[in-house]
C-alpha cells in the first residue's frame, strides 16, 4: 500500500502552493525583463523588421521562459514537499517476470 502524500494535508497543501505561486510571480517579473531586454538588444529603429517580428520574439520568450518556470516549480513542489517518496515503486511479481523475458 502506498504511503499517504504530505500533500493530502490541507495545512502543507496551502504552505506549498503559496511557494509555488510566489515562484512563478517571481518568474514573471524575470521572464518580463528579460523581454524587455531581448526587445531593446534586438530594435535598432533602422532594421526593416516589422512590429511582427517584436511580438513574436517576445511571445516566444515569454511562453518558453514560463513554461519552463512552471514545470521546474512543480518538480520542487513535488520533491521539496515530499510527495515523491510517498510513491511505491515495487513492481508486481509478474511484471518482473515479463520483463527478464
Amino acid at each position: 500500500m502506498t504511503a499517504r502524500s504530505p500533500l493530502d494535508d490541507p495545512e502543507k497543501a496551502a504552505f506549498a502552493w503559496a511557494r509555488y505561486r510566489r515562484a512563478m510571480r517571481l518568474m514573471l517579473l524575470a521572464t518580463i525583463g528579460t523581454v524587455a531586454i531581448a526587445i531593446a538588444l534586438l530594435y535598432d529603429g533602422e532594421s526593416p523588421a516589422t512590429v511582427h517580428y517584436y511580438i513574436a520574439i517576445a511571445i516566444g520568450i515569454g511562453f518558453t521562459m514560463l513554461l519552463t518556470g512552471a514545470l521546474m516549480g512543480l518538480v520542487f513542489l513535488s520533491n521539496g514537499t515530499g510527495h515523491d517518496a510517498s510513491i511505491d515503486h515495487r513492481m508486481p511479481d509478474n511484471e518482473i517476470d515479463d520483463l527478464q523475458s
